[in-house]
């Protein structure tokens, strides 16, 4: 491969110019493309939303250190950001320093990638040939680099509404009424939701900020009328640990959900998987299943569809890359990131070798590198650009070095998996959640002495662990 070809990064979001900034101290040429026409593009989208993790989590390590060259003054570390602030405090000062500004390439899509002159195919002298991105902006042209850090996230890719992961029928139809993520209903979109009959549909927490913004808003607008769908019948998991996670403002947030969960200001439908959309006398109703059969929802005058979001693979459709079937997320990472085992605060640290795939020098980071789960924490990010650029520096020793402690939410998979009749029924049920075990059974078997019930054994990583809580019938 040519010398001195540059690293590409895709997407200028708070971990493409982390790792964009860990580059530049290692001395290796990087260049950074953001379709958006600022960077933080994504970011400023929600800026009115307030992050739930505090300033000290929320700046990198490198490009603070490159911040403090220019006397740049840091926001306290345990108050709590916008978007906004994000933005304008960190990551547009960031992208200002003399050192990332020359290197920083907005209004440009990345349209594919490739290697130099050969297909998906050919395996003969592959990784000794440059990548072949196709970039845009206004005219198309070919970039070459040695490595790509592909941050480009999920933002732009909602999930649909249907309850299958595609689009409900009807759905296309339907736009005019619709609205994806999380839209500022108490700035700048406040009167398309005035006066409105308004159905939310999901159950993370971008659906958990924008049902209580509508609630804030409604305090003033008695007119309002607001429906809450979501697919979980047991809302333990949504509503999180409250008083006990480790980051006070993620444990509100699911506290006061509850709260309003339980008043007369919301109507709440649990059970509930929507797969049609019908307009009818300029308003829509949302048909679907639930546990007791077929259910007709509204009518209503606005849907917000808060789902989530998936990765683009479009993009890296030439690429060799190996996904988790279902995540769509690097598969040595799937295990330890999986939402039906996992909240934030149980995912162990994980860098360039779990990020890595089959094609070499590709790294899906960031939120894209979680694919479909919904997990992920800023720092994660951080840790992982830290660990992928100290590899392309050949400093393995710091890249293994990855060390990574996040915030327990204070609700773990066993607590809402007890309530499950397949989990007190095999395997002796599940393990306490501070137990290294698969199992009631292997953990009653550490105890006594044994290496364990046969489902893992001690010896496993931490991957390989997760990889046997996720395939074992007690998990």
């Amino acid at each position: 491969m040519k010398t001195g070809l540059p690293v590409a990064v895709i997407g200028a979001g708070p971990v493409g110019l982390a790792a964009t900034a860990h580059l530049i101290a290692r001395n290796i040429p990087v260049r950074l493309y953001e379709s958006g026409d600022t960077v933080a593009a994504n970011v400023r989208d929600w800026s009115h939303v307030r992050l739930f993790s505090p300033w000290s989590l929320n700046i990198d390590h490198a490009a603070r250190a490159i911040l403090k060259r220019h006397g740049w003054q840091e926001p306290r570390g345990d108050g709590l950001p916008t978007g906004g602030d994000l933005y304008e405090a960190y990551l547009r000062p960031l992208a200002e320093t003399p050192e990332l500004r020359s290197v920083i390439e907005t209004k440009t899509s990345v349209n594919a990638i490739s290697r130099q002159g050969i297909g998906k195919v050919v395996t003969t002298g592959r990784e000794d040939r440059p990548f072949s991105l196709v970039v845009q902006n206004g005219a198309v042209r070919v970039d070459q680099a040695r490595a790509i850090i592909d941050a480009s996230g999920t933002w732009q890719n909602a999930n649909p509404l249907g309850a299958s992961g595609l689009p409900a029928i009807g759905e296309a139809e339907a736009t005019d009424f619709n609205a994806y993520g999380i839209p500022d209903v108490l700035g700048t979109d406040r009167a398309t939701y005035t006066a409105k009959r308004i159905l939310v549909i999901g159950g993370g927490h971008s659906a958990a900020n924008v049902l209580l913004d509508l609630a804030r808003l409604a305090e003033a607008d008695r007119q309002i009328e607001l429906t809450w769908a979501v697919r979980a019948t047991d809302l333990t998991r949504v509503f999180g640990g409250g008083a006990a996670d480790r980051l006070a403002a993620r444990g509100k947030l699911g506290s006061d959900l509850k709260s309003l969960s339980q008043s007369n200001r919301l109507n709440v439908v649990t059970g509930f998987s929507a797969d049609a959309v019908t307009v009818k006398n300029n308003a829509v109703i949302v048909s679907g299943l639930t546990t007791r059969g077929g259910a007709d929802l509204g009518p209503f005058d606005r849907i917000i569809v808060a789902t989530g979001q998936q990765p683009d693979l479009d993009m890296t459709r030439e690429l060799r890359l190996d996904l988790d079937p279902w995540l769509e997320c690097p598969k040595a990472l799937g295990p330890a990131i999986d939402p039906n085992l996992h909240s934030c605060g149980s995912v162990p640290p994980h860098g360039y070798r779990q990020l890595a795939h089959p094609e070499p020098g590709y790294f899906a980071v960031g939120v894209k590198s979680y694919g479909r789960a919904p997990t992920f924490l800023m720092a994660t990010g951080y840790e992982q650009v830290r660990s992928v650029a100290a590899y392309l520096a050949g400093d393995l020793k710091a890249a293994d070095d990855v060390q990574l402690v996040l915030p327990e939410t204070g609700v773990c998979t066993t607590n809402f998996g007890a309530r499950s009749e397949t989990d007190s029924g095999c395997c002796g049920g599940p393990a306490t959640a501070t137990a290294d075990a698969c199992c009631a059974d292997d953990e009653k078997a550490k105890a006594e002495g044994a290496t364990g019930c046969g489902c893992t054994t001690s010896s496993k990583s931490e991957p390989e662990k997760a990889m046997a809580k996720r395939s074992a019938c007690c998990g």
